[in-house]
């Protein structure tokens, strides 16, 4: 029998389902998705349309997706970047305008209300967020990107879409002592994968967004000898990247946070609990 589409990737369910779906599964009824994009700044991406259900993921302000179903205040969705599905409250999705420019390339930035430091904070931003900027101004020597609305970032905190860091292990290490979050990727909370993924990202890399998606499918599967830069490490259940020949970086649900540990003390540790390393890969 042929194995179902994995739910996390495939939106369908019973009462309706992704019209790309259509012969492959069963459903009351095939839709095709509205293309919107995400307008507040990090939303989380629940296994259920209800503010108490668990986090599964999360999008970031620019990403583009597309809604399958609006109801009662919520949508189910299917994010363009990793192809995730949940649900996210409608609030935080707008129809695509105009598209964006300038992606944030610093762990996290501020939105200020004008083009000035001294001015209120509008919103805060994580790295792989993506804008439209439409001007840009100087105030007291210091460049600003305008949006369109009349507010500000540090013009020095963007590029330019399509702008690429050359290693994904720099990109993850700026992320030293970000707090671990169930579900994170944005640069106010990360899980182990999350991580991983946005780290990618930002090198022009795709990732999956879970561990288990990572271990099966990221470049090719090593052995544990002769470990380097870049590889990665996977127990059930979590991930790690090797900054160098004995050490890694996490997002540690041990630590609560993003840390810099050796590998055969993390080996040592999780063993207690969660059994050795099940699989390494080099991306």
């Amino acid at each position: 029998m042929r194995k179902p589409p994995d739910k996390r990737l495939h939106a369908w369910r019973a009462d309706r389902a992704d019209i790309a779906l259509k012969g492959r599964v069963r459903a009351a009824e095939f839709v095709t998705g509205m293309p919107a994009v995400v307008v507040d700044p990090v939303v989380d991406l629940k296994a259920a349309p209800q503010p108490d259900a668990e986090a599964v993921s999360q999008v970031l302000l620019g990403e583009t997706l597309n809604v399958f179903e609006r109801k009662d205040g919520w949508c189910w969705v299917q994010a363009d970047r990793d192809r995730y599905v949940g649900y996210m409250p409608a609030t935080g999705l707008a129809g695509i305008a105009e598209p964006a420019t300038h992606v944030v390339t610093v762990p996290r930035t501020y939105a200020y209300s004008k083009a000035d430091l001294r001015s209120p904070t509008v919103m805060g931003c994580s790295m792989g967020s993506r804008l439209r900027i439409v001007e840009m101004t100087e105030t007291r020597g210091t460049a600003y990107a305008l949006l369109p609305d009349g507010s500000a970032l540090i013009a020095a905190h963007l590029r330019p879409l399509g702008f690429q860091f050359d290693d994904y292990v720099d990109v993850a290490s700026m992320f030293l002592e970000t707090p671990y979050l169930w579900a994170g990727k944005s640069g106010f909370g990360f899980d182990c994968s999350g991580l991983v993924q946005l780290s990618m990202l930002m090198c022009g890399q795709s990732a999956p967004r879970d561990s288990d998606m990572q271990a099966a499918s990221l470049g090719q599967p090593i052995g544990p000898d002769g470990l380097q830069r870049g590889d990665l490490v996977f127990w059930d259940g979590h991930v790690g990247i090797m900054e160098d020949t004995g050490t890694m970086l996490h997002a540690s649900g041990h630590a609560m946070r993003v840390v810099r540990e050796s590998l055969s003390d993390a080996i040592d540790r999780i063993a207690r609990l969660y059994g050795r390393p099940t699989a390494y890969r080099r991306p």
